[in-house]
Formats: C-alpha cells, structure tokens, sequence
C-alpha cells in the first residue's frame, strides 16, 4: 500500500475512533490483499506524530493505544466548550489514589493504616465508578480483603504508556519542595502534569515514603 494513503487511513480511523487503537487494532482494518504490517503502521504513526509537531493537538501513545489530544497548553480555551466543571476530588480521595499508585495491590485496611483514618466506602466506590482502580484479587487474610490497583484507563487519563513512565519518589519530594518554596497555587495544566507524578513502588516502604504519598495527593489534580 502507498505510504501516504496508509498514513490518511490511520489518521482517519485514529480521529473517527472514540478510543485509543493500538498497532494491532489498526491492522485487523485492513483487507488480506491489502495487509500493512506493524513497522508500517508504526512508521506511519511516527510520521503523523511528526506532523503534528506544529500543531494545537498531538498523536500521543498511551496505555491502550494511540489517540490525536489537543495539547495541553490550550486546555484554558479549549475546556470552555464544556459547560459541565470538570469533577473535584477530596484530599482524602486523592491521598487514597496516590497511595494505591504507590502500594499496589493494597487493601482498604493498609490504606487506613497509613492515613490513620477510615476510609469511606464512597471515596473507593467513586474511583472504581471512574475506572482509575479496580480490584485484581483477595488478599489470604480472615475476611479476605480486596485488593486494589490502578487501571489502563488511569494510565491513559495521565498520559502513560506504563508505571514505568512515573517519576521517582525524590523526584516528587522535589518538586513539592518547588512548589513551597514558589507559593505554587497549581493551575489546571499545571496539577495535570503534576499528576503524573505517582509511582509504583514496592510494598516494603519506609515512613518517609508513606508521609510523601499522603502530601503528593495535593499535586494530582485541581480541587485537591
């Protein structure tokens, strides 16, 4: 198939889709006569990606795929199309998220323990409604627990392609340290890049390390 019809017909299906399509999902669209392997329909993405360079929106890879986003820097003006005020979330909400980014798999009571108060049942059930966690198994403990970790919808909301993509613990600690020291309030576009700051970790974490993921909860999201 010609390089640049290849290219028009990824973009296409890119921009009619209401989803991220991985490599694999493009090429399932292609008839056996007219088949693109997937270094073609990765050179092709390449390519539009590199198109987009000056552009208001970009090709972005996520966890579930490729997606066209508009690019962050005009989510002010772009945001105003919708009436509807984006969602806040609690600190409480927040510190649970981050602390299940942190210690996944992880019960609701390991939660508590570490924020030294109970968790409400509707903080975990708005997080699972929002398909940002949910719960991958039980742990072997009387009344067998759930588990919970973080979903491809939560990668895909901060941008990821994995876990491996979140920043490390001091370089959190930094830039929380940034912010005091600027009297940072986070704007929308600021708190969504900040966001990217929570990282899977091991379980085995010391109290300086529970402490960071209470007070990186404010650098998640607005209304924090």
């Amino acid at each position: 198939m010609d390089r640049q019809q290849l290219k028009f017909i990824i973009e296409g299906t890119l921009l009619a889709s209401h989803e991220p399509l991985t490599i694999a999902r493009i090429a399932s669209l292609f008839d056996l006569d007219e088949q693109a392997t997937n270094d073609e329909i990765h050179a092709a993405l390449m390519e539009l990606q590199n198109d987009c360079a000056d552009r208001a929106y970009e090709l972005v890879e996520v966890s579930s795929g490729w997606r066209f986003q508009v690019r962050q820097k005009f989510s002010h003006w772009v945001n105003k199309l919708w009436e509807e005020k984006p969602p806040k979330y609690s600190r409480a909400t927040l510190e649970t998220l981050a602390l299940i980014a942190y210690r996944q798999p992880i019960t609701r009571g390991d939660i508590e323990e570490v924020r030294g108060v109970a968790v409400s049942t509707n903080i975990i059930q708005s997080l699972l409604e929002r398909n940002w966690v949910r719960i991958v198994g039980h742990r072997d403990v009387p009344g067998r627990p759930a588990l919970y970790a973080t979903t491809r919808q939560f990668l895909d909301y901060f941008n990821l392609k994995s876990l491996d993509q979140l920043p490390s613990l001091s370089e959190i600690r930094d830039i929380e340290k940034i912010n005091e020291e600027l009297m940072f309030e986070p704007t929308t576009q600021s708190a969504n890049d900040a966001a990217s700051n929570i990282v899977n970790v091991s379980d085995n974490f010391s109290d300086e390390e529970d402490e960071a993921a209470s007070s990186m909860a404010t650098l998640i999201l607005p209304g924090g």
